[in-house]
């Protein structure tokens, strides 16, 4: 049970990557309240604390591996989500891999990523 997904940006892998990073940037992006740490082993908070969870691996520019979960999963339920960034002339691709997450929340996931994650930022980076 994975969930792939691949969006192209009009920006650096650099922008892309503190964009995700930044608890500023990603407020100003979602319209959401975040806190994140840019810090390996740090914890985030995002979307008013529907989201959550820990960095597993900061690559600067190039990668974002994290144990995320969503508030409404029973606790102690994680999933490894990573982003990978990959530069491509003026523009970047954003890779992202969603795995382990609970039974029966594909669809569900699927949707939230577009709605709350790539279309905002691609709105945002394109400013």
């Amino acid at each position: 049970m994975t969930i792939r997904q691949s969006i192209n940006l009009e920006a650096s892998p650099q922008k892309i990557y503190s964009a995700l990073l930044s608890s500023e940037q990603f407020s100003e992006f979602t319209g959401a309240s975040a806190e994140i740490s840019a810090d390996e082993g740090g914890a985030f908070s995002c979307f008013g604390g529907q989201i959550s969870g820990r960095h597993i691996q900061l690559q600067p520019n190039r990668q974002i591996v994290q144990a995320w979960r969503a508030g409404s999963w029973e606790e102690g339920i994680f999933s490894i989500v990573k982003f990978t960034i990959q530069e491509s002339g003026n523009s970047s691709t954003l890779n992202m891999e969603q795995s382990s997450y609970p039974e029966g929340g594909k669809e569900h996931l699927e949707g939230g990523w577009h709605k709350m994650y790539w279309e905002p930022l691609k709105n945002y980076l394109s400013k």
